[in-house]
């Protein structure tokens, strides 16, 4: 999956709010840009929520495209941890 800023992402437990709350921006975020780590050149995404006070989140690039666990969330189908909404038409 490539990322772009601009992009609409939603987190995997977007799945499981009940249906009701689905029609909200609960757990969609938008990717603001790409950053490194000032000390260690970790490759970072800059992400905002698209709900709430709309807050602002850095992420290790490594960690935001992991696979979801589905050991411990078994009822999740998303693959990853965040994906695309595009990628979900």
């Amino acid at each position: 999956m490539r990322l772009n800023p601009g992009d609409v992402v939603q987190h995997f437990k977007r799945e499981l709010l009940p249906e009701e709350e689905k029609k909200t921006n609960r757990y969609l975020y938008k990717i603001v840009g790409f950053a490194k780590h000032s000390e260690t050149m970790e490759d970072m995404v800059v992400y905002q929520a698209l709900y709430g006070d709309f807050g602002m989140f850095v992420r290790p690039m490594k960690m935001f495209m992991e696979e979801t666990d589905h050991k411990k969330y078994p009822a999740v189908r998303q693959q990853y941890r965040f994906e695309k909404l595009k990628d979900k038409e």
